[in-house]
Protein backbone atom coordinates (compact mmCIF):
# COMPACT_ATOMS: atom_id res chain seq x y z
CA UNK A 1 0.00 0.00 0.00
CA UNK A 2 1.11 3.59 -1.00
CA UNK A 3 2.60 5.34 2.18
CA UNK A 4 1.34 8.83 3.36
CA UNK A 5 3.59 11.69 2.81
CA UNK A 6 4.42 13.78 5.74
CA UNK A 7 4.92 17.14 3.82
CA UNK A 8 2.08 19.15 2.44
CA UNK A 9 1.86 21.61 -0.48
CA UNK A 10 0.16 24.53 -1.90
CA UNK A 11 -2.93 23.25 -3.85
CA UNK A 12 -3.24 24.73 -7.52
CA UNK A 13 -7.08 24.92 -8.59
CA UNK A 14 -8.44 23.44 -11.74
CA UNK A 15 -8.54 27.04 -13.11
CA UNK A 16 -9.94 26.52 -16.47
CA UNK A 17 -13.10 23.81 -15.08
CA UNK A 18 -13.61 26.67 -12.11
CA UNK A 19 -14.29 29.34 -15.10
CA UNK A 20 -16.05 27.79 -17.21
CA UNK A 21 -18.64 26.85 -14.38
CA UNK A 22 -18.21 30.37 -13.40
CA UNK A 23 -19.08 31.87 -16.69
CA UNK A 24 -21.53 29.30 -16.90
CA UNK A 25 -23.66 30.47 -13.75
CA UNK A 26 -23.01 33.81 -14.65
CA UNK A 27 -24.57 34.18 -18.08
CA UNK A 28 -27.89 32.13 -16.80
CA UNK A 29 -27.79 34.09 -13.58
CA UNK A 30 -27.98 37.01 -15.94
CA UNK A 31 -31.35 35.80 -17.51
CA UNK A 32 -32.41 35.03 -14.36
CA UNK A 33 -31.82 38.75 -13.01
CA UNK A 34 -33.21 40.57 -16.38
CA UNK A 35 -36.53 37.98 -15.48
CA UNK A 36 -36.37 39.36 -12.39
CA UNK A 37 -36.87 42.99 -13.86
CA UNK A 38 -39.48 42.48 -16.48
CA UNK A 39 -41.51 40.88 -13.23
CA UNK A 40 -40.91 43.63 -11.29
CA UNK A 41 -41.76 46.40 -13.90
CA UNK A 42 -44.92 44.55 -15.04
CA UNK A 43 -45.98 44.27 -10.98
CA UNK A 44 -45.33 48.15 -10.45
CA UNK A 45 -47.29 48.99 -13.54
CA UNK A 46 -49.96 46.04 -13.07
CA UNK A 47 -53.64 46.92 -11.23
CA UNK A 48 -51.66 45.26 -7.61
CA UNK A 49 -48.94 48.20 -8.03
CA UNK A 50 -49.86 49.09 -4.80
CA UNK A 51 -49.14 45.20 -3.35
CA UNK A 52 -45.62 46.05 -4.99
CA UNK A 53 -44.51 48.98 -3.20
CA UNK A 54 -46.36 48.26 0.49
CA UNK A 55 -44.59 44.70 0.40
CA UNK A 56 -40.68 46.77 -0.09
CA UNK A 57 -42.02 49.04 2.80
CA UNK A 58 -43.32 46.14 5.05
CA UNK A 59 -41.01 47.32 8.13
CA UNK A 60 -38.92 44.23 9.65
CA UNK A 61 -36.16 43.89 12.33
CA UNK A 62 -34.48 42.59 15.64
CA UNK A 63 -32.46 43.91 18.69
CA UNK A 64 -29.05 42.62 20.19
CA UNK A 65 -28.69 43.93 23.54
CA UNK A 66 -29.07 47.91 22.72
CA UNK A 67 -28.03 47.31 19.26
CA UNK A 68 -31.79 47.63 17.26
CA UNK A 69 -32.29 47.08 13.74
CA UNK A 70 -35.26 47.89 12.31
CA UNK A 71 -35.92 48.18 8.48
CA UNK A 72 -38.19 47.98 5.70
CA UNK A 73 -38.07 44.65 3.60
CA UNK A 74 -36.31 47.37 0.43
CA UNK A 75 -33.34 47.98 2.65
CA UNK A 76 -33.07 44.59 4.24
CA UNK A 77 -32.90 43.28 0.69
CA UNK A 78 -29.89 46.46 -0.55
CA UNK A 79 -28.00 46.17 2.87
CA UNK A 80 -27.95 42.57 3.63
CA UNK A 81 -28.63 40.59 0.75
CA UNK A 82 -26.78 42.37 -1.47
CA UNK A 83 -23.36 42.32 1.58
CA UNK A 84 -23.57 38.84 0.30
CA UNK A 85 -23.63 39.61 -3.22
CA UNK A 86 -20.70 42.03 -2.52
CA UNK A 87 -18.98 38.68 -0.32
CA UNK A 88 -19.31 36.66 -4.01
CA UNK A 89 -17.70 39.69 -5.51
CA UNK A 90 -14.69 39.88 -3.07
CA UNK A 91 -13.83 35.99 -3.38
CA UNK A 92 -13.90 36.48 -7.06
CA UNK A 93 -11.63 39.75 -6.74
CA UNK A 94 -9.40 38.06 -4.41
CA UNK A 95 -9.51 34.75 -7.10
CA UNK A 96 -8.44 36.41 -9.81
CA UNK A 97 -5.75 38.52 -7.77
CA UNK A 98 -4.12 34.90 -6.45
CA UNK A 99 -4.46 32.78 -9.37
CA UNK A 100 -6.58 34.01 -12.30
CA UNK A 101 -6.07 36.43 -15.24
CA UNK A 102 -4.97 39.22 -12.70
CA UNK A 103 -2.42 37.26 -11.10
CA UNK A 104 0.60 38.68 -13.06
CA UNK A 105 1.03 42.21 -14.21
CA UNK A 106 1.58 40.74 -17.83
CA UNK A 107 -1.88 38.82 -17.93
CA UNK A 108 -3.65 41.66 -15.88
CA UNK A 109 -2.49 45.16 -17.84
CA UNK A 110 -4.59 44.89 -20.40
CA UNK A 111 -7.99 44.14 -18.53
CA UNK A 112 -6.91 46.89 -16.22
CA UNK A 113 -6.44 49.39 -18.07
CA UNK A 114 -9.66 48.18 -20.09
CA UNK A 115 -11.91 48.57 -16.88
CA UNK A 116 -9.48 52.03 -16.00
CA UNK A 117 -11.11 53.70 -19.31
CA UNK A 118 -14.58 52.19 -18.85
CA UNK A 119 -14.93 53.62 -15.54
CA UNK A 120 -12.79 57.24 -16.16
CA UNK A 121 -14.27 58.06 -19.30
CA UNK A 122 -18.06 57.34 -18.47
CA UNK A 123 -17.39 59.49 -15.10
CA UNK A 124 -16.22 62.73 -17.17
CA UNK A 125 -19.14 62.54 -19.20
CA UNK A 126 -21.20 62.31 -16.21
CA UNK A 127 -19.87 65.24 -14.70
CA UNK A 128 -19.47 67.61 -17.92
CA UNK A 129 -23.06 66.97 -18.03
CA UNK A 130 -24.03 67.51 -14.33
CA UNK A 131 -21.45 70.44 -12.92
CA UNK A 132 -24.44 72.90 -13.86
CA UNK A 133 -26.91 74.22 -11.80
CA UNK A 134 -30.14 70.91 -11.77
CA UNK A 135 -27.15 67.94 -12.35
CA UNK A 136 -26.87 65.99 -9.20
CA UNK A 137 -22.70 65.02 -8.85
CA UNK A 138 -23.60 62.10 -6.58
CA UNK A 139 -24.31 60.14 -9.28
CA UNK A 140 -21.49 59.92 -10.62
CA UNK A 141 -20.50 56.40 -10.41
CA UNK A 142 -23.67 54.71 -11.99
CA UNK A 143 -22.21 55.04 -15.70
CA UNK A 144 -19.08 53.48 -14.31
CA UNK A 145 -19.97 50.01 -13.16
CA UNK A 146 -20.54 47.02 -15.37
CA UNK A 147 -23.04 44.09 -15.03
CA UNK A 148 -21.05 40.99 -15.01
CA UNK A 149 -24.15 38.40 -15.20
CA UNK A 150 -25.99 40.70 -17.24
CA UNK A 151 -23.15 41.48 -19.71
CA UNK A 152 -22.97 37.63 -19.75
CA UNK A 153 -26.28 36.60 -19.93
CA UNK A 154 -26.58 38.80 -23.58
CA UNK A 155 -23.03 37.26 -24.70
CA UNK A 156 -24.51 33.40 -24.19
CA UNK A 157 -26.74 34.68 -26.90
CA UNK A 158 -23.42 35.15 -29.33
CA UNK A 159 -23.14 31.24 -28.73
CA UNK A 160 -19.65 30.08 -30.68
CA UNK A 161 -18.71 33.20 -32.20
CA UNK A 162 -18.08 34.56 -28.62
CA UNK A 163 -14.66 32.99 -28.35
CA UNK A 164 -13.98 31.67 -24.26
CA UNK A 165 -10.86 33.82 -23.96
CA UNK A 166 -13.53 37.18 -24.97
CA UNK A 167 -15.53 36.20 -21.92
CA UNK A 168 -12.98 35.64 -19.86
CA UNK A 169 -11.47 39.57 -21.13
CA UNK A 170 -14.97 40.59 -20.25
CA UNK A 171 -15.15 39.22 -16.69
CA UNK A 172 -11.45 40.28 -16.25
CA UNK A 173 -12.55 43.59 -16.76
CA UNK A 174 -16.10 43.60 -14.65
CA UNK A 175 -14.02 42.35 -11.58
CA UNK A 176 -11.76 45.96 -12.08
CA UNK A 177 -15.12 47.36 -12.42
CA UNK A 178 -16.93 46.20 -9.59
CA UNK A 179 -13.02 47.35 -7.36
CA UNK A 180 -13.21 50.74 -8.66
CA UNK A 181 -17.23 50.72 -8.04
CA UNK A 182 -16.60 49.00 -4.30
CA UNK A 183 -14.20 52.01 -3.52
CA UNK A 184 -16.16 54.83 -4.65
CA UNK A 185 -19.00 53.36 -2.52
CA UNK A 186 -16.72 52.92 0.48
CA UNK A 187 -15.30 56.07 -0.44
CA UNK A 188 -18.51 58.94 -1.39
CA UNK A 189 -21.72 57.09 -0.49
CA UNK A 190 -21.30 56.62 3.42
CA UNK A 191 -22.89 58.18 6.12
CA UNK A 192 -21.59 60.14 9.33
CA UNK A 193 -18.82 58.08 10.80
CA UNK A 194 -19.27 56.55 14.27
CA UNK A 195 -15.89 56.21 15.38
CA UNK A 196 -16.70 53.68 18.49
CA UNK A 197 -18.52 51.39 16.04
CA UNK A 198 -15.85 51.72 13.48
CA UNK A 199 -13.31 50.34 16.10
CA UNK A 200 -15.14 47.56 17.24
CA UNK A 201 -15.02 46.40 13.07
CA UNK A 202 -11.07 47.13 12.94
CA UNK A 203 -10.79 44.70 15.85
CA UNK A 204 -13.46 42.36 14.63
CA UNK A 205 -11.32 42.40 10.69
CA UNK A 206 -7.56 41.92 13.06
CA UNK A 207 -9.50 38.88 14.39
CA UNK A 208 -10.80 37.60 10.74
CA UNK A 209 -6.63 38.13 9.27
CA UNK A 210 -5.01 36.88 12.64
CA UNK A 211 -7.35 33.56 11.42
CA UNK A 212 -5.96 33.52 8.51
CA UNK A 213 -2.34 33.92 9.38
CA UNK A 214 -2.79 31.34 11.97
CA UNK A 215 -3.65 28.66 9.27
CA UNK A 216 -7.37 28.54 10.31
CA UNK A 217 -9.01 26.16 7.13
CA UNK A 218 -12.16 26.08 8.84
CA UNK A 219 -15.14 28.72 7.28
CA UNK A 220 -17.69 28.53 9.94
CA UNK A 221 -15.52 30.94 12.61
CA UNK A 222 -15.27 33.47 9.38
CA UNK A 223 -18.26 33.57 8.76
CA UNK A 224 -19.58 33.77 12.16
CA UNK A 225 -16.59 37.10 12.85
CA UNK A 226 -18.45 38.21 9.40
CA UNK A 227 -21.61 38.51 11.07
CA UNK A 228 -20.52 40.79 13.71
CA UNK A 229 -18.28 42.53 11.14
CA UNK A 230 -21.70 43.16 9.44
CA UNK A 231 -23.02 44.57 12.41
CA UNK A 232 -20.28 46.90 13.57
CA UNK A 233 -20.12 48.41 9.68
CA UNK A 234 -23.38 48.68 9.70
CA UNK A 235 -23.60 51.05 12.49
CA UNK A 236 -20.38 52.79 11.78
CA UNK A 237 -22.08 55.17 9.28
CA UNK A 238 -19.84 52.95 5.66
CA UNK A 239 -22.79 50.91 3.95
CA UNK A 240 -22.60 48.06 5.05
CA UNK A 241 -22.48 46.20 2.17
CA UNK A 242 -18.01 46.69 2.27
CA UNK A 243 -18.32 44.48 5.19
CA UNK A 244 -18.92 41.47 2.40
CA UNK A 245 -15.71 42.64 0.46
CA UNK A 246 -13.98 42.73 3.67
CA UNK A 247 -14.78 39.26 4.72
CA UNK A 248 -13.84 38.08 1.51
CA UNK A 249 -10.15 39.22 1.61
CA UNK A 250 -9.68 37.69 4.72
CA UNK A 251 -10.85 34.05 3.46
CA UNK A 252 -7.84 31.71 2.78
CA UNK A 253 -6.77 30.40 -0.50
CA UNK A 254 -4.40 27.94 0.62
CA UNK A 255 -6.05 24.31 0.84
CA UNK A 256 -4.53 21.93 3.84
CA UNK A 257 -3.13 19.26 1.34
CA UNK A 258 -1.40 19.25 -1.93
CA UNK A 259 -3.54 17.82 -5.05
CA UNK A 260 -0.39 15.03 -4.98
CA UNK A 261 -1.13 14.19 -1.38
CA UNK A 262 -4.75 13.73 -1.83
CA UNK A 263 -3.90 11.06 -5.01
CA UNK A 264 -1.74 9.59 -2.55
CA UNK A 265 -4.09 9.26 0.48
CA UNK A 266 -7.04 8.41 -1.83
CA UNK A 267 -4.38 4.91 -2.88
CA UNK A 268 -3.72 4.66 0.07
CA UNK A 269 -7.66 4.41 1.45
CA UNK A 270 -8.59 2.55 -1.52
CA UNK A 271 -6.43 0.15 -0.85
CA UNK A 272 -7.60 -0.65 2.34
CA UNK A 273 -11.13 -0.72 1.68
CA UNK A 274 -10.06 -3.56 -0.90
CA UNK A 275 -7.95 -5.35 1.38
CA UNK A 276 -10.92 -5.28 3.87
CA UNK A 277 -13.72 -6.17 1.63
CA UNK A 278 -12.12 -10.14 1.31
CA UNK A 279 -13.52 -9.94 5.19
CA UNK A 280 -16.26 -8.29 4.84
CA UNK A 281 -19.20 -10.80 6.12
CA UNK A 282 -22.63 -10.07 5.02
CA UNK A 283 -23.57 -6.27 2.81
CA UNK A 284 -22.63 -4.54 5.67
CA UNK A 285 -19.06 -2.71 5.23
CA UNK A 286 -16.87 -3.32 8.24
CA UNK A 287 -15.16 -0.83 10.62
CA UNK A 288 -12.04 -0.12 8.20
CA UNK A 289 -13.92 0.58 5.63
CA UNK A 290 -16.50 2.88 7.40
CA UNK A 291 -12.85 4.62 8.10
CA UNK A 292 -11.45 4.65 4.61
CA UNK A 293 -14.79 5.98 3.59
CA UNK A 294 -14.28 8.65 6.43
CA UNK A 295 -10.70 9.45 5.00
CA UNK A 296 -11.89 10.03 1.77
CA UNK A 297 -14.64 12.09 2.96
CA UNK A 298 -12.10 14.04 4.81
CA UNK A 299 -9.57 14.54 2.18
CA UNK A 300 -12.14 15.48 -0.38
CA UNK A 301 -12.63 18.65 1.49
CA UNK A 302 -9.09 19.46 3.09
CA UNK A 303 -7.84 19.03 -0.99
CA UNK A 304 -10.30 22.09 -1.78
CA UNK A 305 -8.96 25.45 -1.80
CA UNK A 306 -10.88 27.01 0.84
CA UNK A 307 -11.72 30.24 -1.02
CA UNK A 308 -13.07 28.43 -4.50
CA UNK A 309 -14.88 26.00 -2.44
CA UNK A 310 -17.03 28.69 -0.41
CA UNK A 311 -17.14 30.88 -3.68
CA UNK A 312 -18.09 27.71 -5.35
CA UNK A 313 -21.62 27.25 -2.62
CA UNK A 314 -22.52 30.51 -2.45
CA UNK A 315 -22.66 31.60 -6.32
CA UNK A 316 -25.58 29.90 -7.45
CA UNK A 317 -27.44 31.35 -4.43
CA UNK A 318 -26.36 35.23 -5.73
CA UNK A 319 -26.46 34.11 -9.15
CA UNK A 320 -30.08 33.39 -8.83
CA UNK A 321 -31.48 34.42 -5.49
CA UNK A 322 -29.86 36.99 -4.17
CA UNK A 323 -29.48 39.42 -7.59
CA UNK A 324 -32.68 38.36 -8.59
CA UNK A 325 -34.57 39.47 -5.76
CA UNK A 326 -32.44 42.58 -6.01
CA UNK A 327 -34.27 43.30 -9.26
CA UNK A 328 -37.39 42.38 -8.01
CA UNK A 329 -37.06 44.81 -5.05
CA UNK A 330 -35.78 47.94 -7.22
CA UNK A 331 -36.44 47.57 -10.91
CA UNK A 332 -39.99 48.15 -10.14
CA UNK A 333 -40.69 51.72 -11.61
CA UNK A 334 -44.09 53.02 -11.91
CA UNK A 335 -44.17 54.96 -15.72
CA UNK A 336 -47.40 56.76 -15.35
CA UNK A 337 -45.83 58.36 -12.07
CA UNK A 338 -42.61 59.56 -13.81
CA UNK A 339 -42.46 63.29 -13.73
CA UNK A 340 -40.99 65.82 -16.71
CA UNK A 341 -38.75 65.95 -18.02
CA UNK A 342 -37.48 62.63 -18.75
CA UNK A 343 -34.18 64.23 -20.36
CA UNK A 344 -31.79 66.12 -17.52
CA UNK A 345 -28.35 66.45 -16.55
CA UNK A 346 -28.53 63.16 -14.55
CA UNK A 347 -30.37 60.88 -17.31
CA UNK A 348 -28.52 61.94 -20.28
CA UNK A 349 -24.98 61.57 -18.02
CA UNK A 350 -25.92 57.64 -17.43
CA UNK A 351 -26.95 57.16 -21.30
CA UNK A 352 -24.33 58.98 -22.67
CA UNK A 353 -21.97 57.52 -19.84
CA UNK A 354 -23.15 53.90 -20.56
CA UNK A 355 -23.56 54.27 -24.33
CA UNK A 356 -20.84 56.02 -25.28
CA UNK A 357 -18.29 56.57 -22.52
CA UNK A 358 -17.82 52.67 -21.81
CA UNK A 359 -16.86 51.49 -25.59
CA UNK A 360 -14.63 54.50 -25.88
CA UNK A 361 -13.07 54.08 -22.86
CA UNK A 362 -12.09 50.75 -22.67
CA UNK A 363 -11.04 50.25 -26.50
CA UNK A 364 -9.74 53.49 -26.62
CA UNK A 365 -7.37 52.84 -23.55
CA UNK A 366 -6.70 49.52 -24.71
CA UNK A 367 -5.26 50.50 -28.18
CA UNK A 368 -3.45 53.98 -26.78
CA UNK A 369 -1.82 51.35 -24.37
CA UNK A 370 -1.24 48.67 -26.78
CA UNK A 371 0.11 51.44 -29.11
CA UNK A 372 2.65 52.62 -26.05
CA UNK A 373 3.56 49.51 -25.43
CA UNK A 374 1.76 49.40 -21.78
CA UNK A 375 0.24 46.35 -22.56
CA UNK A 376 -0.37 43.38 -25.18
CA UNK A 377 -3.61 42.86 -26.84
CA UNK A 378 -4.04 38.98 -26.06
CA UNK A 379 -3.73 36.93 -29.81
CA UNK A 380 -6.65 34.94 -28.96
CA UNK A 381 -8.72 38.39 -29.20
CA UNK A 382 -9.61 40.62 -32.15
CA UNK A 383 -9.93 44.50 -32.03
CA UNK A 384 -13.19 43.89 -33.06
CA UNK A 385 -13.98 41.63 -29.78
CA UNK A 386 -12.53 44.39 -27.53
CA UNK A 387 -14.57 46.77 -29.11
CA UNK A 388 -17.85 44.59 -28.52
CA UNK A 389 -16.23 44.26 -24.69
CA UNK A 390 -16.55 47.35 -24.74
CA UNK A 391 -20.44 47.79 -25.77
CA UNK A 392 -20.99 45.03 -23.39
CA UNK A 393 -19.38 47.02 -20.48
CA UNK A 394 -22.44 49.66 -21.14
CA UNK A 395 -24.86 46.55 -19.38
CA UNK A 396 -24.58 48.56 -16.43
CA UNK A 397 -27.38 47.22 -14.02
CA UNK A 398 -26.92 45.88 -10.76
CA UNK A 399 -24.20 47.59 -9.34
CA UNK A 400 -25.33 51.07 -10.99
CA UNK A 401 -28.78 50.80 -9.87
CA UNK A 402 -27.15 50.25 -6.52
CA UNK A 403 -25.14 53.29 -6.54
CA UNK A 404 -28.47 55.24 -7.87
CA UNK A 405 -30.64 53.93 -4.10
CA UNK A 406 -27.39 55.70 -2.70
CA UNK A 407 -27.13 58.25 -4.60
CA UNK A 408 -30.45 60.46 -3.94
CA UNK A 409 -33.27 61.33 -1.73
CA UNK A 410 -35.31 62.45 -4.48
CA UNK A 411 -37.87 59.46 -5.41
CA UNK A 412 -38.73 60.91 -9.16
CA UNK A 413 -34.88 61.65 -9.62
CA UNK A 414 -34.14 57.78 -8.46
CA UNK A 415 -37.30 56.36 -10.92
CA UNK A 416 -35.84 58.26 -13.75
CA UNK A 417 -32.49 57.39 -13.31
CA UNK A 418 -33.57 53.69 -13.03
CA UNK A 419 -35.47 53.42 -15.72
CA UNK A 420 -32.42 55.06 -17.89
CA UNK A 421 -30.39 52.48 -16.83
CA UNK A 422 -32.70 49.43 -17.87
CA UNK A 423 -33.47 51.12 -21.32
CA UNK A 424 -29.50 51.79 -22.12
CA UNK A 425 -28.35 48.49 -20.31
CA UNK A 426 -31.22 46.58 -22.86
CA UNK A 427 -29.68 48.74 -25.96
CA UNK A 428 -25.88 47.82 -25.31
CA UNK A 429 -26.81 44.29 -24.63
CA UNK A 430 -29.06 43.64 -27.63
CA UNK A 431 -26.17 45.54 -29.96
CA UNK A 432 -23.30 43.94 -28.32
CA UNK A 433 -24.45 40.51 -29.05
CA UNK A 434 -25.72 41.72 -32.57
CA UNK A 435 -22.49 43.40 -33.40
CA UNK A 436 -20.55 40.03 -31.83
CA UNK A 437 -22.63 37.65 -33.78
CA UNK A 438 -21.64 39.95 -37.26
CA UNK A 439 -18.33 39.76 -36.32
CA UNK A 440 -17.86 36.48 -35.70
CA UNK A 441 -14.75 34.26 -34.16
CA UNK A 442 -12.43 35.85 -36.86
CA UNK A 443 -12.16 39.38 -36.63
CA UNK A 444 -9.07 41.09 -38.21
CA UNK A 445 -6.37 41.31 -35.11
Amino acid sequence: MAEIPPHRYQLRPQLWLFTRRFLAQEAYGGLALFSAAVIAMLWANSPWSDSYFNLWHTSAGFAIGNLIFNMDLGHWVNDVLMALFFFVIGMEIKREITVGELSTMKQAAFPVIAAVGGMVVPVLIYFSLNMQPGGEIRGFGIPMATDIAFALGFLLLAGKRAPLSLKIFLVSLAVIDDLGAIIIIALFYGESLQFVFLGYAAIVLLALFFLNRLGIKKLWPYLILGIALWIFVHQSGIHATIAGILLAMTIPVRSKISSEQFVQICKYEIDIFTEKDKERDGILLNDEQVDSLEMLGSSYEAVQNPLARLEKAWHPITSFIVMPVFALANAGILISGLSSPFITPVTLGIVLGLMLGKPIGITGATYLAHRLGWAKKPNSISWKHVFGAGVLGGVGFTMSIFITQLSFTDPATTSLAKLFILCSSLIMGIFGVLYLMRTGTSGKR
